[in-house]
């Protein structure tokens, strides 16, 4: 194992962010295009290889972090990075293949057929305006929040479940989803105040 490499898993263990992105950097596009060759034409557009490879990422650390994953270089990195990556490429494959949401059995609609108005619009990327608005609803529901709820909301933001923010954080799961709905409902609030 080289220094460099052996530091950089010092930094890593130590959850240093700066060590996560550079791991991120490193792989990332050869696992978002791996992933992408691993899905037939019929389900490209139901699967995003990026958020296959966020979550092959999420696995890496969860497991790293725990201390149950062992590396001794960048190829080791690499091979086990690309093996979870394929093993969730398989996992979404199979989720799309069972028989209730077999995606070789839907009909695509004839163009301009049985299409509502607007629906276009939800699978748009957010406009300036709107990212800058969720950016500030955000930033003042955190603001607002005290230091034992703030953990739990911003595991929320990044897509934790409910028992994975009750693991990390050492509280009960009904604690976490009793904050987390206040939080809705307080969204909810200054959605309508702002209407």
């Amino acid at each position: 194992m080289t220094n460099s490499f052996a530091d950089f898993l010092v930094r890593l263990h130590a959850r240093d962010d700066a060590a996560a992105r550079e791991l991120f950097e490193r792989f990332a596009r050869q696992l978002i295009a791996l992933a992408r060759r691993k899905f037939a034409p019929g389900l490209q557009h139901k699967v995003d290889p990026e958020d296959v490879v966020q979550s092959a990422y999420k696995s890496f650390f969860g497991r790293y972090g725990a201390g149950n994953l062992d590396v001794g270089n960048w190829d080791g990195l690499w091979g086990l990075l690309t093996l979870i990556t394929v093993r969730k490429c398989a996992e979404r494959v199979a989720y799309h293949r069972a028989a209730c949401r077999d995606a070789a059995r839907e009909v695509s609609a004839p163009a301009g057929e049985g299409r509502a108005p607007g629906l276009e619009a939800l699978g748009r990327e957010p406009t300036p305006l709107e990212a800058a608005v969720l950016s500030e609803t955000v930033e003042q529901l955190l603001a607002s929040l005290d230091e034992d709820e703030r953990p739990i909301v911003e595991l929320s933001l990044q897509g934790y479940t409910t028992r994975e923010i009750s693991q990390q954080l050492g509280r009960a799961e009904r604690t976490v989803r009793l904050l987390r709905e206040c939080v809705r409902k307080r969204l909810e609030r200054m959605q309508r105040d702002v209407s």
